[in-house]
């Protein structure tokens, strides 16, 4: 039996490992150091994170995670903290599928 502590930490890691994702994608779309990129990241910070950047970084992310976004979910990623959202959603969602 987990105690909520083990949980936490559990979860924790799982948020640190999607964080870790997600900041790798940003090498290839936007030419950065991942390690620059944390959940307040936003548009303002990256300069390439323009339309077309965001594009990008969203192929990566779909070709990471085997996910599709849809209009409403790239218009939802305003931030690397809301991608995070995002990707635990439909990473959720995914999940809740499979089990049924």
């Amino acid at each position: 039996m987990h105690t909520m502590v083990e949980r936490d930490e559990e979860g924790i890691g799982i948020m640190e490992e999607r964080l870790t994702k997600v900041q790798t994608a940003f090498k290839p779309a936007f030419d950065v150091d991942p390690r620059t990129i944390s959940l307040g990241t936003s548009p303002d910070d990256v300069p390439a994170w323009d339309s077309m950047g965001h594009v990008y970084l969203a192929n990566g992310l779909e070709s990471t995670y085997g996910l599709t976004f849809d209009v409403d979910d790239l218009m939802a990623m305003e931030s690397v903290r809301e991608i995070c959202r995002v990707v635990r959603s439909k990473l959720g969602k995914l999940e809740g599928t499979n089990l049924q």
